[in-house]
């Protein structure tokens, strides 16, 4: 994750100070007063459910074995299930239909908040430029990673076992 270097209001360089507890990049011309609060980022995940099976994508950008959920950022305007709605439209051209909160997990690695979702979807998948292959992963064979939207999949799961489909 990279820095501030320079305030994007005034383009003074940053300096470091301590305020509201923390060491935080400001800008040290009192007439602007930028902070870097450094907030999390408001990341969207689907668990997508596709006939009767779970989509995990796999990025071009990452190793060859792995494979994720579907996620994106949340988009200014967006509320998280209208944006859920739309990654899985853009990344997979599915349909989805209904949606159903899992939980919000921090991935303080990469400054993220995930909310994720259940997201039941119907169409043929074709895959966007950001996805090279995916899997239809059984709902009974789906094992959380954990790290991430790993922890969605835990939830999601535990969830599905207590209502008892």
């Amino acid at each position: 994750m990279s820095e501030f270097q320079y305030c994007p209001q005034c383009a003074t360089p940053l300096q470091d100070a301590h305020i509201g507890g923390e060491a935080r990049k400001s800008c040290p011309e009192s007439e602007c007063g930028f902070i870097h609060w450094g907030n999390p980022v408001p990341v969207v995940a689907a668990i997508v459910e596709h006939e009767g099976h779970i989509i995990l994508a796999h990025n071009k950008t990452w190793p060859p074995t792995w494979f994720g959920l579907i996620t994106g950022f949340l988009e200014r305007g967006e509320t998280p299930e209208s944006g859920v709605q739309r990654e899985v439209e853009e990344e997979l051209a599915l349909t989805p239909h209904e949606v159903t909160f899992v939980g919000h997990y921090p991935f303080e690695q990469m400054n993220q908040i995930i909310i994720a979702y259940h997201v039941a979807a119907t169409g043929t998948v074709v895959l966007n430029e950001e996805l090279d292959e995916f899997k239809h992963v059984p709902p009974d064979k789906l094992t959380p990673w954990p790290f991430g939207t790993g922890y969605a999949v835990a939830d999601w799961l535990q969830q599905r076992n207590a209502a008892g489909t």
